[in-house]
């Protein structure tokens, strides 16, 4: 018989047996742990665990996700549990610049990025031809400052609709309201065009470059009603010097934020990102 795959994730007060018991949970039922991460913040006094395992056979979710709700009031564990056939379905957001979301397309297609996108929606028209292309549904939802709170309704109704887990904005070039990003919390990550949190605002590459900085990037983050203060997920920063002119130092932007905002949502699908207040733990592959 198939044997089917697993991922938890939880959080719990620091105490001793929290490894003991989750392992015996999963070892009296013959499963098989693949890979096992783990944090204790001291400062915190909080404990992260991320726990990779198959089963003997066709398991039953409603099974496994009941043995952990009876282990978790003894720890006061907060658990997540994914399936790994499942894959996290995908909701776009874009403006005009389009780099960050071909580039997510084509990892999706290659099959570096194991998601589903489901549908693209920006306030312009401009990247429907290369949305369509790949096959995907592609939301003109224009906005004026009189027409947002309209416009967000049609975008949580795009959520609610395609079934969306994650929601990524992809340079989506309009601030979220509060009431959106509660919504969304958790499950809505933005790429930053700089290294947070310096140079914000208007034309951060220029403003680098009238610094005469050494190094640019890019930060990929958790949507919070604080703009662009959420829980950073990834970084990614490139060395540059004098020679560079404002066109090269965003040339060489746009691939760090390609490369930030992919493994940004790659980490959140593979749930390997917890939630630790106003930071994360990461368990890097």
């Amino acid at each position: 018989m198939s044997s089917a795959e697993y991922v938890l994730t939880l959080s719990c007060p620091d105490r001793p047996g929290v490894v003991a018991a989750v392992s015996g949970l999963l070892a009296g039922r013959g499963c098989n742990i693949i890979e096992s991460q783990q944090f204790g913040d001291r400062d915190a006094g909080r404990f992260f665990m991320r726990v990779q395992f198959s089963t003997p056979g066709p398991a039953s979710e409603d099974k496994l996700r009941m043995a952990f709700a009876e282990l978790a009031p003894e720890f006061v564990m907060e658990i997540t549990l994914r399936d790994t056939a499942v894959k996290p379905r995908v909701l776009i957001l874009v403006s005009k610049y389009g780099h960050c979301l071909n580039d997510l397309l084509y990892r999706v297609r290659s099959g570096l990025l194991d998601i589903e996108i489901v549908a693209v929606a920006s306030n312009h028209p401009d990247l429907r031809p290369l949305t369509q292309s790949y096959g995907i549904d592609y939301h003109h939802l224009p906005v004026t400052p009189e027409s947002k709170p309209r416009q967000e309704t049609e975008i949580m109704a795009l959520v609610e609709h395609y079934r969306a887990d994650l929601v990524v904005l992809a340079r989506y070039m309009q601030v979220l309201s509060g009431d959106l990003c509660e919504k969304l919390a958790g499950r809505a990550i933005n790429i930053h065009h700089s290294f947070l949190p310096s140079f914000k605002g208007a034309k951060p590459y220029h403003q680098a470059h009238a610094r005469g900085v050494k190094l640019i990037g890019a930060t990929a983050h958790y949507v919070t009603s604080d703009l662009d203060e959420g829980p950073i997920i990834e970084q990614e920063v490139a060395r540059v010097n004098h020679s560079h002119s404002p066109d090269d130092l965003v040339a060489i932007g746009r691939d760090l934020e390609c490369v930030a905002l992919a493994r940004a949502v790659k980490w959140h699908a593979e749930q390997r990102v917890v939630l630790d207040g106003h930071k994360t733990i990461v368990f890097p592959r």
